[in-house]
């Protein structure tokens, strides 16, 4: 591996140690107790009123928020000072990993317990605090957040919502409309970023109750029916000056950081919605017969599940790889002294792999769930059915997938230092894949040199170069946290225990590294520079020593035996 200079994103740069990195094997029994928990309150409170959800009878999601509220599960991750559990990022990730199941509801709570109590508990003063997170985390009053408006999607800083003082200063008047806002049927709180005097990005927080607030009529979505999504509207809204969040023209640092947390959940619940296309999948597989055997057992089937779980197996490990570190890092913030926007912007390239993989694995395998129902699959009253619908929003939430790749070539490229001399890596466990690693690191840093000696780092018009780094750094990151996770499970409990671990870190190692060395060789000639392009491209892909087919067989059959993923 290489050695570590001096980087923001040191797995980038250096070599990582298993026995440092988070995995789900590492859960305590209050990870496991807060999973069941919630996962119990998904299925029995839930799934029970999913059908009036899906009919936007709102008020069985106030009260499933409330019921929330009063089990602690909206206060998770809210330091203790301000009324919360603190519990951690670990246990705030389970929880909405688990509330996925949900469906639109997660979709509520998590409009909740992250975009919508966070700008408040991590950045509000102590008053802000007081006043409006009691409510907030008893579930008793609900919040929302608006950011985005019609002319303003992914460019959030080009809001056009004014914010004037008033001639008593006493008072902010607000003007301006916020679309495609979560919860705003039924929100008490609404978080609004504003320009005040038409240049500095300000955070407000703003009540339902102000004269001049109001809401449009329900969007008709594709998807997440049982959301409320309307326009927020402000009409000459008089809001005090001591609802200013943070200073005024440091919106962008609340608006971004809780971004960055937001990316975070999403990840974890479509690890969830992933997990669940499996059960779904696999289940209606098993049920199934065709020519007079059941559908699991057809090769072709089998390759299907076998991919989903490949890649939710990789979806997982960088998921909680991603908490642990973010636990780590609040966690010494506490001793340091330093705020939350400079301890969660360290986080920032991590959320944003995250947030593009996890979304982006969902599709695939819920897209696949559906084929292998058939033309069930395209039943509404097939649970997979709506699952389909409501994972395609999640590739544009949260900044849309191509700004997020964006935002991590352009952090890489900025923080960039030239790596150590390499060292031999070990004879052992997973060298082929830690190899495999090592060559697309040296890619990695050899594409950041070609960007910089043939003035390629403007990506807001070298888009597709950006894409490519962001796409190495994406798989680095997933094979290396598999890797990672792999290997520690081995060493704690054997490779047999751990044969599925294994054979789904090999394929993913093998097929991820090869579609981006074919990516790297399209690309020589934009790049201009073929040498070293092409000698590593080469090198990744070569054809494995693995029988890929049997190895994807023998994934496929014991989650078929198990009905659920399992790894």
């Amino acid at each position: 591996m290489l050695i570590e200079k001096k980087a923001n994103h040191h797995f980038l740069y250096s070599e990582i140690s298993q026995a440092d990195t988070f995995t789900p094997e590492d859960f305590e029994d209050e990870h496991k107790m807060i999973a069941e928990m919630t996962s119990k309150f998904v299925m029995n409170e839930v799934y029970p009123k999913l059908e009036k959800i899906e009919k936007q009878e709102f008020a069985e999601t106030v009260t499933l928020i409330r019921e929330a509220g009063e089990l602690g599960l909206i206060g998770a991750d809210i330091p203790v000072d301000d009324g919360g559990l603190e519990l951690g990022k670990v246990s705030a990730t389970i929880i909405a990993e688990n509330m996925a199941a949900g469906r639109s509801f997660s979709i509520a709570f998590g409009g909740q317990t992250g975009i919508g109590a966070l700008p408040i508990a991590y950045f509000g003063s102590h008053s802000q605090k007081n006043k409006y997170l009691p409510d907030i985390l008893s579930g008793e009053k609900i919040a929302a957040y608006a950011l985005t408006e019609p002319s303003s999607g992914t460019d959030a800083m080009s809001a056009k919502t004014t914010a004037v003082l008033t001639d008593c200063n006493k008072y902010y008047c607000l003007n301006g409309e916020k679309q495609w806002i979560t919860n705003s049927a039924f929100a008490d709180i609404f978080i609004v970023y504003a320009k005040v005097d038409g240049t500095k990005f300000t955070a407000f927080i703003v009540e339902k109750g102000y004269q001049g607030v109001s809401t449009s009529s329900e969007e008709k979505k594709m998807g997440l029916k049982g959301s409320s999504t309307r326009s927020l509207i402000l009409e000459n809204v008089r809001v005090p000056v001591e609802n200013v969040i943070g200073d005024v023209g440091r919106g962008h640092i609340i608006a971004f950081n809780v971004l960055n947390i937001g990316r975070h959940k999403i990840s974890a619940t479509s690890l969830g919605s992933a997990k669940r296309s499996i059960e779904l999948a696999v289940k209606y597989a098993n049920e199934r017969r065709q020519f007079g055997q059941p559908l699991s057992s057809f090769n072709l089937i089998k390759s299907k599940i076998a991919d989903m779980v490949i890649k939710t197996y990789v979806n997982e490990s960088a998921v909680y790889r991603t908490a642990g570190l973010m636990q780590n890092g609040f966690e010494e913030m506490k001793k340091s002294g330093h705020d939350f926007g400079a301890t969660i912007a360290r986080y920032a390239v991590e959320c944003s792999i995250n947030k593009v993989m996890s979304t982006e694995f969902l599709d695939q395998i819920v897209d696949e769930a559906v084929q292998i129902h058939g033309g069930y699959g395209y039943m509404a009253e097939y649970e997979i059915e709506t699952l389909y619908r409501d994972s395609r929003i999640n590739r544009i939430f949260e900044g849309t997938n191509e700004i997020n790749r964006i935002l991590i070539a352009a952090t890489v490229l900025k923080n960039h230092v030239e790596p150590s001399e390499e060292i031999e890596l070990e004879i052992g466990l997973l060298q082929r894949e830690k190899q495999v690693l090592q060559l697309m690191k040296k890619l990695f840093h050899a594409a950041i040199e070609s960007i910089k000696k043939n003035s390629l780092s403007d990506f807001n018009t070298e888009q597709e170069i950006a894409a490519f780094l962001a796409d190495l750094v994406i798989s680095i990151y997933g094979i290396e946290s598999a890797v990672l996770r792999t290997e520690k499970s081995i060493l704690n409990t054997g490779e047999e225990q751990n044969r599925q671990k294994l054979d789904c870190t090999r394929v993913y190692t093998h097929e991820a590294s090869q579609k981006l060395a074919l990516t790297a060789l399209n690309m020589i000639n934009h790049f201009g520079d073929e040498g070293i392009f092409s000698r590593i491209a080469s090198l990744l892909i070569m054809s494995s020593s693995e029988n890929i087919i049997f190895v994807k067989r023998r994934i496929a059959e014991c989650v078929i035996e198990k009905e659920r993923y399992h790894c």
